[in-house]
């Protein structure tokens, strides 16, 4: 029954992880493989009784705290986290990260598509406070669009960073963007975002440890200037400086747009987007 999906999906990964594997002596006197339920509850640092009633379909609301420290324990794959992730969501009719199905504005004003438009060939961009990509340039499609990032429905910044192994190559910089890409996600949902709880709850869970350690490891702010390097299969590696500019709306939207912050980043751009230098194409002083 789907109300104990949940339940089988962990007592199988349970009974599939050697006791040596998480430092526990085997023993000869295990009347089932894998972990012993207390086991896996000392070591989730969960109580046996909830355990149990998570694994017999009885517990119906695991949290996402729970839920990922049972995937650390168990040493759950990208693929099985995103599946556990589900399966819970199924269970609780709404999700383990649950929250009430609330309506998100998935698009931009007319006049800051007009200013987007403008902007070309510049790559630039619209964003959400959790991260989801509104709009963007022609000019961000030409960079953006070989990674990956603008595959997903809606592209998210945050969950592209931490879920995506094509992100490692395409930043070459990756500590640095998932540390920026994770306070700015914080940053939202201390605010009260109730989109941005549930993203990070998600990855909580999808992403373990990389996200939650640099999601509740730190109190630090996003910036709203730097450099970041990317790395394009046509042109390789781009120096780029951004601005993040807070839009004037109740949604809360921003827009991010890319300068060359060098020379060579300048032409390899306009390789990129095929368009002729012009004077001022590179931001001085930056990187």
């Amino acid at each position: 029954m789907r109300e104990t999906e949940l339940g089988a999906f962990i007592r199988a990964h349970r009974e599939a992880v050697s006791p040596t594997a998480v430092g526990l002596p085997n023993g000869n006197r295990r009347r089932t493989p894998g972990l012993r339920r207390a086991e896996l509850a000392t070591l989730a640092g969960v109580s046996v009784d909830y355990l149990t009633r998570l694994e017999q379909g009885r517990d119906r609301s695991p949290s996402a705290q729970v839920l990922a420290a049972l995937s650390d324990t168990l040493g759950l794959s990208r693929d099985e986290r995103i599946h556990l992730y589900r399966l819970a969501k199924t269970v609780t009719g709404g999700g383990a990260c649950d929250g009430a199905a609330m309506t998100r504005v998935q698009t931009v004003r007319p006049t800051v598509q007009a200013l987007l438009d403008r902007l070309e060939p510049a790559p630039a961009l619209v964003a959400n406070r959790p991260g989801d990509l509104l709009a963007w340039t022609a000019g961000f499609a030409q960079l953006a669009g070989p990674t990956g990032l603008l595959e997903a429905e809606p592209p998210n910044l945050v969950r592209y960073a931490f879920t995506d192994p094509r992100a490692h190559d395409a930043h070459p910089d990756w500590d640095a963007v998932a540390e920026e890409r994770a306070a700015a996600l914080r940053a939202a949902a201390a605010l009260g975002d109730p989109h941005a709880a549930l993203l990070a709850q998600e990855l909580m869970i999808t992403a373990g440890p990389p996200f939650r350690d640099r999601f509740e490891g730190s109190a630090a702010l996003p910036t709203r200037t730097g450099v970041e390097r990317w790395t394009h299969p046509q042109v390789g590696e781009l120096r780029l400086a951004y601005e993040r500019l807070e839009l004037p709306d109740p949604d809360e939207q921003r827009l991010v747009v890319y300068l060359a912050s060098d020379e060579a980043t300048a032409t390899a751009l306009n390789r990129l987007t095929d368009h002729q230098p012009a004077a001022s194409s590179t931001v001085a002083g930056k990187g």
